[in-house]
C-alpha cells in the first residue's frame, strides 16, 4: 500500500505534535480498522508513543490517503462500536 500524505495532513500532524513516521507505521501496520457510519470513511486505530490515535483514511486501490489524525480513547472507540458508529472492518 501507498500512503499519500497531503500537505493538510502534514500541518495538522505537526500541529498536533504528530510525528509522519509514526503515523505512518500505522496506517500502514495496525490490525485495528473501523467503518465509519457517520462519515463513510475507514478509520484505523493505534498508538503514537503514549498516545491512542484515530486516523480516518480515504482508500482508492493501493493508495491510502489519511485525512486527518485525533487522539481517542478506548472508551470513545467501545461507544462507537456499541452505538454502530463504528462497524469492524
Amino acid at each position: 500500500m501507498d500512503v499519500v500524505w497531503t500537505d493538510y495532513m502534514r500541518y495538522r500532524a505537526s500541529v498536533r505534535g504528530f510525528d509522519i513516521v509514526k503515523l505512518d507505521r500505522i496506517v500502514q501496520n495496525s490490525t485495528e480498522r473501523y467503518y465509519d457510519t457517520a462519515t463513510l470513511r475507514l478509520v484505523v486505530v493505534g498508538h503514537h508513543d503514549s498516545r491512542l490515535v484515530l486516523i480516518p483514511y480515504e482508500q482508492q486501490g493501493d493508495v491510502i490517503v489519511p485525512v486527518t489524525v485525533h487522539v481517542t480513547t478506548r472508551q470513545q472507540i467501545n461507544l462507537r462500536l456499541r452505538t454502530g458508529r463504528f462497524r469492524y472492518e
